[in-house]
């Protein structure tokens, strides 16, 4: 799978719900199904206005020249080492360049950048850089990763209100789970929820088994077998995973995790 193919498998599951992207779920559907990425593809992902700016700044940072890249992409949606060369300065530009105005207001992206400045739980408060951040915006969890978007940008805290919202955030971020049982196109998922409560915040609860399905005449998942480790976004089967691609999912959702939680102390 190279990076146009992975990128269009995540892309899919939110715009299949009008939540993300241009009103074309059929030709992205075309070209999960005919594994045939062209150039056409690369002029329709750009059309995600969350997800590819997101893209660009991890390309930029790391030097690399396609924002479509294969790393690249699995940075975004599933995490790897390029999220740590992204520094704060990069990060900054970023929030101001395609969130405010866009996704934010001015007064909820200066909470944000207030939050992303803070120290973390029980620790020393920093002094701020010129740019409003403390060096502790690492420590506490904040990268470029999807997880960061859905947590605090995607869903703001005024609308964390309804169990409606808390589930939305859940099949917003891309989760894992162990295939356990193979049913023609049900796949049986052993897998954790996000859990929202007061005071804690989010949390993960026991795993369950959770039912998705997967689409006829899809190759990736055709060769899914049980005690397969597979990423699931908006209850779509994305890919197989590597053991080191769900240590990577599972770190950066968990540090995005703590991040959302860091004012609560």
């Amino acid at each position: 799978m190279d990076g146009l193919q992975r990128c269009v498998r995540y892309a899919f599951g939110p715009n299949r719900l009008h939540l993300c992207g241009p009103e074309a779920n059929k030709e992205v559907l075309s070209y999960i199904t005919e594994q045939s990425p062209d150039k056409g593809l690369v002029l329709l992902l750009k059309q995600f206005k969350t997800m590819y700016p997101y893209l660009q700044k991890i390309a930029e940072a790391n030097k690399i020249k396609d924002p479509f890249d294969d790393k690249v992409v699995e940075a975004y949606w599933l995490g790897n080492e390029l999220l740590e060369n992204i520094g704060k300065k990069n990060f900054y530009e970023h929030l101001i360049e395609t969130q405010v105005d866009k996704k934010l207001s001015p007064k909820e992206f200066k909470i944000l950048r207030d939050k992303l400045g803070g120290s973390p739980p029980h620790q020393t408060r920093i002094s701020a850089s010129s740019a409003g951040f403390k060096q502790s915006l690492f420590g506490v969890g904040a990268r470029m990763h999807h997880t960061f978007h859905v947590y605090n940008i995607w869903k703001k805290k005024q609308d964390f209100m309804e169990l409606k919202t808390y589930d939305d955030v859940d099949h917003c971020r891309v989760s894992w789970g162990k295939i356990i049982k193979i049913d023609g196109p049900a796949l049986t998922v052993k897998t954790q929820s996000l859990v929202f409560s007061e005071p804690a915040g989010f949390t993960f609860g026991s795993e369950y088994d959770k039912i998705i399905h997967r689409k006829l005449h899809d190759d990736f998942m055709e060769e899914v077998k049980p005690g397969d480790m597979i990423s699931i976004h908006w209850d779509q089967p994305c890919e197989i995973l590597t053991n080191r691609q769900v240590k990577y999912l599972e770190k950066y959702t968990r540090m995005s995790t703590r991040f959302a939680n860091n004012d609560r102390a």
